[in-house]
């Protein structure tokens, strides 16, 4: 027989949840304490809002979680982008909050060209479904420009090329807006320039450009990430202002360049697409002025002709006044003899009138008019007596109506009052009649208490055994050898104990008496 049977402890040491964590972290990031990790990015939704990123790394068979501080995404290179497979350089250490182990991230890079060419191309075919590389969508380009913004490097090679160019072939005003044309924030740079340029108001302190150039020289594919930035593709064909993308030598391409109204292999490229040559223009403007000049000469010669031949078939002027001049004299003559008849006529028009106008006639039409004026009184007068007389009968109306309203509340508040005593006396006899329902019913359900209560079983000779836990023993086999039981009968209970026959009982000197009220305890089980 073994000394220690199975429930005796043994000497194995004890841990906490959090010491067994913390052995486990120890020993995952002295093994894994720096790693390069390649995988798919999978999961990423953008920073978390404490500034935090997390997601996943996964190949064909197995998946990690990753997560990138703060402070260490705000440096990265490369931002994490979903699908894009990277490597990432980190420790792995554990979670103890949910039993997990991940990588912490300190730097990410894209894991070849092929992953970033297989990003470019997703994202463009992305882009493309939403209509943003239409044609329909392209403006075309002025033909001669007065301002010209330029987005691209201060003190690069680029801006010396372009100023240089446009200054060959025409003059105009240039607006740089700085920016990077290579790192992480450059692509949010780019974005930022092409938006400003568009808000510029016209008649502003800043001129608005006509036309808008995004240059950079050559460079890899790395170098020229941040014009495959999707900001910077839906900035460009957003903008408001016709745009030319120089990015790049003629063999580079990125997505700035589809969304672009026109593509120049070069900046020099750019800057001969957005200006003429002067000089050209002002050989162009000599050569339609002289052929103007001489179109003119040979007009004025043509007209001059014409009219010199129309004048010869034209009449001497003593030939055109001559009938003229006989009528204005014959006029002339009848004119005095006119006016006389005139003036006769017009004076007897006058005194036909003036004879009928005497003091008689203007006597009788005043009076006339003075008795109009005193029947239209008279009869203004009636209509108004008729007006105050309906008043006034409206008034008296009114007067008995009031007078009659005291008696009629009166009315109503003595059958309200009798209504209301009604409602008592059915209100105080539907109480009583619920009462006594009430108490009829509680009568019965005491009597079928009592007829169901193990305690008048008790009466006819039955009685209830229990153990010491006061638990109910139904059967002889729940007895154990020597156990301490209680037998209740109906006048009390009794304390006995399992063994020989001969063994005393041994009574309480005060049973407990038996109430009748009481409920049956839940779980007493049969007691036949």
């Amino acid at each position: 027989m073994s000394l220690l049977d199975d429930d005796s402890p043994t000497n194995a040491a004890e841990f906490t949840v959090s010491e067994i964590s913390g052995s486990i972290r120890r020993t995952v990031e002295d093994a894994f304490g720096h790693v390069r990790v390649r995988g798919e990015i999978s999961g990423y939704r953008g920073p978390h809002s404490s500034g935090h990123a997390y997601f996943s790394l996964k190949d064909d068979r197995a998946r990690i979680e990753a997560v990138i501080w703060k402070g260490v995404f705000s440096r990265l290179k490369h931002r994490p982008e979903e699908g894009l497979e990277v490597i990432a350089t980190g420790k792995v250490t554990t979670y103890a909050g949910s039993s997990k182990y991940q990588i912490v991230i300190e730097s990410i890079e894209p894991a070849g060209a092929g992953a970033l060419m297989a990003l470019i191309e997703e994202r463009r075919r992305r882009l493309a479904a939403e209509g943003l590389f239409d044609e329909a969508r392209k403006q075309l380009l002025p033909f001669m420009p007065r301002v010209i913004g330029v987005v691209t490097s201060p003190t690069g090679a680029v801006i010396r090329d372009i100023l240089h160019r446009i200054e060959d072939r025409f003059p105009v005003h240039v607006i740089v807006w700085p920016v990077r044309v290579q790192g992480e924030t450059s692509g949010e740079e780019v974005a930022r320039a092409i938006s400003g340029f568009n808000a510029v108001e016209p008649g502003g302190p800043v001129t608005r450009p006509d036309l808008i150039i995004v240059a950079r020289g050559g460079g890899s594919l790395e170098d020229l990430w941040g014009f495959n930035d999707e900001a910077v593709v839906r900035a460009a064909g957003e903008s408001l202002i016709p745009l030319i993308s120089a990015v790049g030598h003629e063999t580079d391409w990125t997505l700035i360049d589809h969304a672009s109204d026109r593509r120049a292999p070069t900046p020099t490229g750019a800057a001969e697409m957005a200006v003429p040559v002067k000089a050209d223009l002002e050989a162009h403007l000599a050569g339609l002025a002289a052929r103007l000049k001489s179109a003119q000469s040979r007009m004025l010669d043509r007209r001059r002709e014409a009219v010199r031949g129309l004048a010869r078939a034209l009449p001497t002027l003593d030939s055109v006044l001559a009938l003229p001049r006989q009528r204005l004299d014959r006029s002339a003559q009848s004119v005095g003899r006119a006016l006389e008849l005139n003036t006769a006529n017009r004076r007897r028009s006058y005194e036909r009138p003036a004879a009928r106008m005497t003091p008689v006639t203007l006597v009788a039409a005043i009076r006339e008019k003075r008795q109009q004026v005193r029947d239209r009184i008279t009869q203004i007068e009636r209509v108004q007596e008729r007006r105050i007389a309906a008043l006034k009968s409206r008034l008296e109306r009114h007067a008995q109506s009031l007078a009659a309203t005291p008696r009629r509340l009166t009315q109503t508040q003595t059958q309200a009052a009798e209504r209301l005593a009604g409602l008592a006396r059915r209100t105080d006899q539907a109480l009583g009649q619920m009462l006594d329902r009430r108490k009829r019913g509680l009568g019965a359900q005491a009597r079928m208490l009592q007829s169901l209560s193990y305690q008048s079983v008790l009466g006819r000779g039955y009685a209830v055994v229990r153990d010491h836990e006061r638990k109910l023993l139904s059967r002889a086999a729940d007895v154990t050898s020597g156990a301490a039981i209680s037998i209740e009968f109906a006048d009390g209970q009794i304390s006995a104990q399992e063994g020989d026959a001969d063994q005393p009982v041994t009574r309480p000197k005060k049973p407990a008496r038996a109430k009748s009220s009481k409920p049956p305890q839940s779980g007493q089980g049969s007691l036949f």
